[in-house]
């Protein structure tokens, strides 16, 4: 198909109006193009668009969808016990962190007391309670208190000096044993006791303080040395003193034995020769163990001469001669023999004797 200005004016007879025309309908048309032109460039971004100059994409319409409220509470509903004060609102609890009280700064949950805890209350003891021990090995424990004084039945205190630091069951067994053992044992002397002469209690260390020992019950805070229970009169019980009646020391023998499973005292070995070792360790078939030798006073004054000997007893020399013992037909036979008489096979067989006496 050709076109020329020769065809155009005979299809177009008007031809000035007709050409105007033409112009207008063609600048309508590109007015319409233009924002359809646009909408397209707005779908896809040009990719050296990258500060975002050209015109923003348009968002989706956003319909709004109605949430059904709860019913209102009745007004004859009981009110709930958790409801918070209005006066308490908006303020942070004290165990939920806040904007100036961060997460680790919250104070950890505090353990639970325990049995012996709950038991061992002001009327019996006091013994407030320390933390938890972690030391070297197996050394320390839980459930730990610091022992300062026993309280009596009638409200009086027994001080410990210095405080002991045990476990609750370990000062449990001290408390019941002064209480109920120890009172009776100082009204019969007349005076009320006063205090309690700790001599040792949690020490981290070996068995008598031997290098490489078995850990020792003092490692565990689980035992208690004492020396000696004072009363108020200034008169002092000393636990192994052998000037003290025999009586007395005795008692005591026998109640820290039936209370304790280990106690240890003079007689046991070197080590406790001036103090008495309690403690509650455990064994199997619940095997315990008490050593301790009351040992009898000693004499007043000593001997200055040895006794005179007796008149029934026997002359020195016969006494020290081995054969002064065998029968009296014996007796006579060596007495007649006559030196000559004696020969070295009798002398061997004396000696013979003697040894197989010895082995016996």
């Amino acid at each position: 198909m050709t076109f020329s200005v020769p065809d155009f004016r005979r299809k177009w007879s008007c031809r000035g109006y007709m050409s105007v025309g033409a112009a207008m309908v063609t600048a309508a048309l590109g007015l319409l193009l233009v924002p359809v032109e646009r909408a397209e460039a707005r779908k896809h971004a040009s990719p050296l668009d990258i500060f975002g100059i050209t015109a923003p994409r348009p968002r989706a319409k956003v319909h709004s969808v109605k949430i059904p409220l709860p019913r209102p509470r009745p007004d004859e509903a009981p009110k709930t016990s958790d409801e918070s004060p209005p006066e308490a609102e908006g303020k942070p609890s004290a165990d939920q962190p806040s904007a100036d009280k961060p997460a680790e700064a919250t104070s950890p949950p505090q353990k639970q007391a325990s049995a012996c805890r709950l038991a061992l209350t002001e009327d019996i003891a006091i013994a407030p309670s320390i933390p938890d021990i972690r030391g070297p090995g197996a050394c320390g424990g839980e459930d730990l208190v610091r022992l300062e004084a026993v309280v009596l039945p009638d409200k009086r205190k027994v001080t410990v000096k210095p405080a002991a630091i045990l476990r609750c069951t370990m000062a449990s067994a001290i408390a019941d044993w002064l209480r109920k053992d120890m009172v009776p044992l100082a009204t019969s002397l007349g005076s009320p006791i006063s205090d309690l002469d700790n001599f040792d209690s949690f020490e981290c260390r070996g068995r008598n303080r031997v290098a490489g020992a078995l850990l020792s019950e003092h490692g565990k805070a689980n035992a208690i040395d004492i020396r000696a229970i004072k009363l108020a009169n200034g008169q002092s019980i000393g636990l192994t003193d052998r000037t003290l009646s025999r009586d007395v020391r005795e008692r005591v023998l026998h109640s820290v034995c039936a209370r304790f499973s280990t106690v240890l005292g003079p007689g046991s070995d070197w080590y406790h020769e001036d103090h008495v070792h309690l403690d509650l360790a455990q064994r199997r078939n619940d095997y315990r163990i008490c050593q301790w030798n009351v040992w009898d006073p000693l004499p007043q004054v000593a001997p200055l001469l040895p006794a005179e000997r007796p008149e029934e007893a026997p002359p020195r020399e016969v006494a020290a001669k081995p054969e002064a013992k065998e029968g009296a037909d014996d007796e006579p036979a060596e007495k007649s023999s006559s030196p000559e008489e004696k020969s070295l096979p009798a002398k061997k067989s004396q000696s013979s004797k003697q040894a197989t006496k010895k082995r016996r």
